[in-house]
């Protein structure tokens, strides 16, 4: 086949052997591809150099090349195109082109710092800048790549990429500029074209219909966080942290004036910021915001890992919405999704025609609950795609931690999945060797690059270690979703209290287990879709007692040792299921119910970070005792947690029948004076007001196995918080 037909029919793989200055007969040729183009123009820099005009019936152009002419950066004018400056021939960049891959896999990080779309500026040998960007994308069973964008009206003749050694294809195109929309042409190992594919390592992406990549640099913004960043490298395990859980697209909706469908980074970043702030929050965590094709996934199905999503602006302003987070003295942890991913034909499902990304057989490769592809956790390749991502994240946007998702459905090959449908391990286990190596790796890699950041698991079995470091065995995570806890105290709650001291043993069996791990306590957008009703409407009873159940529920979840989350609208008391295409409640807060439930979160919020009991030794035995966890007759659990050098205990009390208990009698370490630090009944917050004491002197009397106690009032479903300060 004649070497304009393999271009015209976008065959040939490597086109630096063909284009650019070429031997040809022992002489030096220049060659130049162009379609649809009968004329060209060859300007040299050099302006002591001549011209050369060259004309071809097919679009392939060459012309001798005198030795003087070697070295020389040139420009093709080509007739026809509108820009009469022409362009800078891309094939004479080679060397510059291959120098992506040289360093690609000696670390992470290198392949967000090498491939995709890198913005660079190159010298010519006489000493001009050369501004362009170099594209390297993996596709190592593909037959051909071309780039294609607005700068060749998505031709993909007109740039066709060089395939390396190591199954990447490079191509350095000059005087692109941030901004510009490309995709990749790809045609599988028999040549058939497939959908244009997105970069798999875009900064930034389009919505539909086109999800075309963007060029982005990433050095433009500024940060104004160092005080924060310094900050942050205080030990987490002894500090406080409540989490508002948010999807970004249904906190806020714009109002009816604009037709804008969703609040902007920057919007965001002044409203949202400021609310959390002002609740007492220490850390905001978003739903998924690397791109994703479809709004109902929530962010569960991306496609676009290295890019946040354009649905609330650009990248430079999801950074402005993280800088104003830490301005603001809040964390910004992100849900990363490194499980599976979507079928999107621009996507990374069978990106060159061959399982790139996904494992081949369906039976690992294939996620039954989501319908979606299972990234090849044993692939170098995928791998490295993955540490990068984690890698990025912290890097690029300074986010402070990373909540993993769906982990169970990674570490076991049965997930989801009855007999027949999975493949064992080698030793015939369930088991994913693989996914657990990767975790681990990822781990380690988060904490030597970024030790002050965080990483969560949600792991939803008993896993061994899944918070311990890997030197000690573990999975290496920095915490993990006490979803036993969440599950067991939801079942608890939910139950009439008539019936509630037949379950006793849900809201107290948590603790046989709380310091196995390093634990977030979450009532997550789970708990509040998909016909779970809110938490609202998980109480039981009638109006005022579901309220006053959902009070005494938080308030017994703030005094339980682990972090703490909670998805937006908890505060709110809303009373219908989460909707993701609809914004929070917010008129509810005209009504003294909901006006007073969001008031004592943001007191529980307050308690919690001001009071180093409730959060020192959250994940160890020591901060944490229990009163009495036996009163199963009254539905009432008691205890106490305690600061780390004992001088400050929190006695916690939940009672979780409506009906009042005058001189409660709990046990007391010491001889002091309790202080009411927080009563949930209170008509602050919509409840009842029943009269507790603001002050208790204990009492002489042994109880609870202490040696002192004291006679407290317990108002009807309600937990109260007494604090001891012991000199």
């Amino acid at each position: 086949m004649q070497l304009a037909q393999q271009f015209e029919q976008v065959l040939c793989s490597q086109p630096f052997s063909h284009l650019g200055v070429v031997k040809n007969q022992q002489k030096s040729v220049l060659r130049v591809w162009r379609p649809n183009v009968s004329k060209i123009t060859i300007e040299w820099e050099n302006a002591a150099l001549a011209n050369v005009t060259v004309t071809s019936k097919n679009g392939l152009f060459e012309t001798p090349l005198p030795k003087e002419y070697q070295g020389e950066v040139y420009r093709v004018i080509a007739e026809g195109l509108n820009d009469d400056k022409g362009y800078i021939d891309p094939y004479q960049f080679s060397e510059q082109a291959y120098h992506a891959v040289h360093y690609i896999d000696s670390k992470p990080s290198n392949l967000y710092e090498q491939a995709g779309a890198q913005l660079l500026t190159l010298t010519s040998s006489q000493g001009d800048a050369i501004k362009g960007v170099r594209f390297c994308v993996f596709a190592p069973n593909a037959s051909t790549v071309s780039l294609i964008g607005d700068f060749n009206q998505w031709d993909g003749r007109t740039h066709p990429m060089e395939k390396t050694s190591m199954g990447y294809w490079v191509l350095f195109v000059p005087e692109l500029a941030e901004g510009e929309r490309y995709k990749y042409h790809i045609k599988d190992a028999h040549g058939h074209d497939l959908p244009h594919k997105a970069d798999p390592l875009g900064f930034s992406a389009e919505q539909y219909p086109s999800h075309a990549s963007k060029i982005y640099n990433h050095n433009n913004y500024e940060w104004n966080d160092s005080a924060w960043m310094e900050k942050r490298k205080g030990n987490k395990y002894n500090s406080p942290m409540s989490i508002y859980e948010v999807h970004l697209g249904s906190w806020k909706r714009p109002g009816i004036e604009t037709d804008a469908r969703y609040l902007t980074y920057k919007a965001l970043a002044d409203d949202l910021i400021s609310y959390v702030s002002d609740m007492g929050y220490t850390h905001v965590e978003l739903l998924p915001i690397s791109e994703f094709p479809f709004d109902g996934s929530w962010g569960y199905q991306p496609v676009g890992m290295f890019a946040p999503t354009s649905r609330f602006g650009n990248p430079d302003e999801f950074k402005y919405f993280v800088d104003k987070a830490h301005q603001a003295g809040i964390g910004v942890i992100i849900d990363w999704v490194p499980a599976h991913f979507p079928e999107d034909g621009h996507g990374l499902a069978r990106f060159d025609g061959s399982c790139v990304y996904e494992y081949e057989d369906p039976r690992k490769g294939w996620h039954p609950d989501w319908n979606s592809c299972i990234y090849d956790f044993g692939k170098d390749t995928v791998r490295q795609f993955l540490v990068a991502n984690a890698l990025f994240w912290l890097d690029k946007f300074h986010v402070d931690g990373l909540r993993v998702d769906a982990v169970a459905s990674m570490l076991y090959l049965d997930y989801s999945r009855n007999d027949g449908e999975w493949i064992p391990n080698v030793d015939g286990g369930n088991e994913n060797y693989e996914a657990i190596s990767l975790l681990k790796w990822m781990n380690e890699e988060v904490y030597k690059h970024f030790p002050d950041a965080m990483t969560i698991a949600e792991e939803s079995t008993s896993f061994p270690k899944v918070s311990r470091p890997v030197f000690d065995g573990g999975l290496g995570f920095g915490f993990k979703w006490n979803m036993g806890w969440m599950h067991d105290s939801l079942h608890y709650i939910a139950k009439d209290p008539a019936y509630r001291n037949y379950h006793h043993g849900d809201i107290t069996f948590s603790m046989v287990y709380a310091f196995d791990e390093n634990f977030v306590l979450p009532i997550s957008h789970d708990e509040v879709v998909h016909g779970k009703g809110s938490m609202l409407h998980k109480m039981p009873g009638d109006e005022w007692q579901q309220a006053a159940n959902l009070r005494c529920y938080a308030g017994f979840m703030y005094g339980h040792p682990g972090k703490k989350l909670n998805f937006m609208g908890n505060e709110l008391a809303q009373a219908r299921e989460w909707n993701h295409d609809s914004s929070l409640d917010w008129h509810l807060l005209d009504y003294e119910k909901h006006k007073g439930i969001q008031a004592l979160y943001k007191a529980l919020n307050h308690l919690y970070t001001s009071t180093p009991a409730l959060y020192e030794q959250d994940h160890e035995p020591g901060g944490f005792a229990w009163l009495d966890h036996n009163n199963a007759d009254q539905s009432v659990v008691s205890f106490v947690r305690m600061s780390k050098d004992a001088k400050q205990k929190v006695y916690v009390v939940s009672n979780f029948t409506p009906v009042p208990r005058q001189n409660f009698r709990i046990g007391v370490d010491d001889a002091c004076t309790l202080t009411l630090a927080l009563n949930t009944d209170d008509g602050a917050y919509w409840g009842s007001g029943y009269d507790v004491a603001s002050t208790v002197n204990t009492q002489t009397i042994p109880w609870n196995e202490r040696t002192h106690s004291a006679e407290i009032t317990l108002p009807p479903l309600a937990t109260v918080f007494y604090v001891a300060n012991v000199d």
